[in-house]
């Protein structure tokens, strides 16, 4: 499962599993279109592709984007917001798409963040650490009760001490809630013995250069190798354990 995980979903589809289980994957042109849309001030250049497994959470110099009918994913740092209510306007709905999920979370800093607009208009959203509430906007939904009611405690490591103010659920789990609710699959586990997993969902991976600096491509990109997703640097804005400076 990824570690860190940095996604915008844009999804006109009923059922985007069943849209994602059906596609043998995504459009590179579409994805090179909207790469190029969603960067107008950086030269943007093919790059290896792979699974949602390796580049859920990609470096700021990277995007990776899967286009299917009806569901569109864009993995990158634009997402992890300590806020996301503070997604920039062309993010929100580049493709007039009926509804836009923010779903980010870092394994290692005990963060989770999601977020939801209808038509583009703001529903709601959730950034925390463990002890930490970031944003809170919008009406809670049903499907949120059972983590404010403390059905699922976060699970501290031998010798942890807890925190007064630790939170009665784990942010990334909570997120990854929110992905299954809104899409139909978890980042962290199956939600059946044949759910849908993040190595099964394919993405085409591009580099972003300043204007003018892009490298002339005379041969096929490398593969890509799998660094975990234990990227420093994607949320710089985070320092601590578990506190934000």
């Amino acid at each position: 499962m990824p570690s860190t995980v940095s996604s915008l979903w844009y999804v006109d589809a009923p059922d985007p599993v069943a849209v994602l289980r059906a596609q043998p994957g995504s459009d590179p042109d579409a994805a090179f279109a909207l790469a190029r849309q969603l960067n107008p001030d950086r030269d943007v250049v093919p790059a290896a592709s792979g699974s949602m497994k390796v580049w859920a959470g990609p470096d700021p110099e990277s995007v990776y984007i899967g286009c299917y009918p009806g569901v569109t994913v864009m993995c990158s740092t634009q997402a992890a917001l300590p806020r996301p209510t503070r997604l920039p306007e062309l993010l929100v709905r580049p493709l007039a798409s009926e509804q836009t999920y923010l779903i980010s979370y870092d394994l290692s800093l005990g963060w989770g963040a999601f977020a939801h607009w209808e038509r583009g208009e703001f529903r709601r959203s959730f950034s925390a650490t463990r002890v930490n509430i970031l944003e809170d906007e919008g009406m809670p939904r049903v499907w949120e009760r059972p983590y404010w009611a403390g059905e699922h405690p976060i699970v501290l490591t031998p010798g942890e001490l807890l925190d007064p103010q630790l939170l009665p659920f784990d942010p990334p789990g909570f997120a990854d809630a929110a992905n299954e609710q809104w899409l139909g699959f978890r980042y962290r586990g199956r939600t059946s013995a044949d759910g849908l997993t993040p190595d099964q969902i394919e993405v085409c991976g591009f580099s972003l250069y300043p204007k003018g600096e892009a490298p002339r491509l005379d041969s096929e990109p490398e593969p890509p190798i799998e660094h975990g997703n234990g990227r420093r640097g994607l949320l710089g804005w985070l320092r601590g354990r578990d506190r934000v400076s």
